[in-house]
């Protein structure tokens, strides 16, 4: 049987997983100053396919990168939380660096489209995150 100990440094991890919360509701936030500027009500998702203007397209654009965010979320926190498990500050860094770049991705993203490539390396630590928590799961199973 494996014995399980939490490093205090963990805490680091837990504040990384928490900045997506955070940063979740600032998506709602931005979301709906997009959606106001529009002229977009409640409850379509996005502006109809016949609207071509620029307000409607970058309110696509924001509520399409919260999508992206809240697809992308789930699976990038179980890594954090995993992998942070034995490697508590590498993971807390690419938690963070996950959060970061996730923030420029909405912001460019928000503005039509192109913009959010800056933040398009949050692939990056989400594939780092993954293959550490794949680490440790390898390593309690061999025993290393």
């Amino acid at each position: 049987m494996t014995t399980i100990t939490i490093d205090p440094a963990y805490g680091w991890v837990i504040l990384a997983a928490a900045s997506t919360f955070f940063l979740n509701s600032y998506h709602s936030i931005n979301t709906g100053n997009y959606r106001k500027i529009a002229k977009c009500p409640y409850p379509a998702a996005y502006a109809p396919a016949e609207r071509t203007d620029e307000d409607a397209h970058r309110f696509n654009c924001a509520q399409r990168a919260h999508a992206n965010f809240i697809e992308n979320q789930p699976s990038a926190v179980a890594a954090l939380l995993l992998a942070g498990l034995q490697f508590p500050i590498s993971s807390a860094l690419m938690g963070a660096g996950w959060t970061v770049s996730r923030y420029m991705y909405m912001v460019g993203y928000s503005q039509g489209g192109e913009g959010g490539k800056g933040g398009i390396y949050f692939w990056v630590f989400q594939a780092g995150l993954a293959a550490l928590a794949t680490y440790n799961g390898v390593a309690m199973i061999l025993g290393w």
